[in-house]
């Protein structure tokens, strides 16, 4: 575990740029003691309302909450939960620059009514999910232009609502190949040859199946499902497989090392938010110089502590370092 706690004691110096389906997550939470009588649904007596940053936006997070730095580049429109977005993002620390506004679609926002045991009752989702006008996918390739000069590593964290198109993708492979710095994709796609000139792709097993045809039930399918991801988009993959853990191929290396990782998690509240956690260590990692393999370790153990807690969650360095510290203990 030493070079593991040398390589997360580097983290802080990095800096990522995250692209791609920023969000606010609303959470209005209260207590059910009753069934309405208009319909057969709970009464939720309202207790209290929280937000929290979502999608790419909370990449960003988990990674300013390591002590590094973070930029992120996304739309958002000129609606209140925009205003609170950014306010959110500047209290973090995240440089926010790179947001667009566009007046074609609200800021995506996730409302999930839940009660205070953390049952989820209902969601409510306002977004628009069509690709961004040609003026502000113009606006989207100089942000990310701008912002990758000064990355060590970039993030596209795409969710499917609209900013992580074919162009954004090709803008971000070639000004990541320009720089000369790793390009990391969180996929919702289908067809992973889209993302071909990525360094690493990271779909969890919902999504390697939809790429691939095949069901995954555990690390055999895992192993075939990443080869075939791997053949259509050259990229290493990272398969994540819940409470299995991880699937890892490594083509950085002249033959490609597979290896699986079991997971770390001992008590799971809320998988809302893990793959947020995992690509941002990944990308600090392997922007502070870290191997694939270790940067998956480090992703993993990062993951096992952010499923213990409610809703989109970040861990910090010194979280970090005492789970890596444990085992010896």
């Amino acid at each position: 575990m030493s070079a593991l706690i040398e390589l997360a004691r580097r983290l802080p110096a990095q800096r990522v740029l995250v692209i791609g389906d920023v969000m606010l997550d609303h959470f209005v939470i209260g207590r059910v003691d009753r069934i309405s009588p208009e319909a057969p649904v709970p009464v939720v007596r309202f207790d209290r309302e929280e937000y929290r940053l979502g999608g790419a936006a909370n990449v960003a997070h988990n990674i300013r909450a390591i002590g590094a730095d973070a930029a992120v580049v996304g739309l958002v429109g000129g609606d209140e939960p925009a205003a609170r977005l950014r306010a959110d993002l500047r209290a973090a620390g995240i440089d926010d620059r790179g947001l667009i506004a566009s007046a074609d679609r609200p800021t995506t926002r996730k409302v999930r009514v839940v009660t205070t045991r953390n049952q989820q009752v209902a969601r409510i989702d306002y977004e628009r999910d069509g690709a961004p006008p040609e003026t502000a996918q113009a606006q989207l390739g100089a942000c990310i232009a701008d912002g990758a000069a000064r990355s060590n590593a970039l993030v596209l964290s795409d969710y499917r609502k609209g900013v992580v198109s074919p162009d954004t993708i090709q803008a971000a492979v070639a000004t990541a190949r320009s720089a000369r710095v790793p390009l990391l994709v969180d996929p919702k796609i289908p067809h992973a040859e889209r993302y071909r000139g990525a360094t690493l792709i990271t779909p969890n097993h919902h999504e390697a199946e939809l790429m691939t045809g095949l069901q995954i039930r555990g690390v055999d399918e895992a192993q075939l499902a990443g080869r075939q991801i791997h053949e259509r988009c050259g990229a290493s993959v990272l398969i994540t497989l819940g409470e299995q853990g991880m699937w890892l191929l490594d083509a950085s290396t002249r033959a490609p090392i597979e290896e699986a990782l079991p997971a770390t998690a001992r008590e799971v509240s809320d998988v809302t938010g893990a793959g947020d956690t995992v690509i941002a260590l990944l990308a600090l990692s392997l922007a502070a110089g870290g191997s694939l393999a270790d940067a998956a370790r480090l992703a993993n153990i990062a993951a096992g502590l952010v499923v213990a807690r409610f809703g989109p969650a970040v861990v910090t360095l010194d979280e970090l370092t005492a789970a890596l510290d444990a085992p010896a203990r």
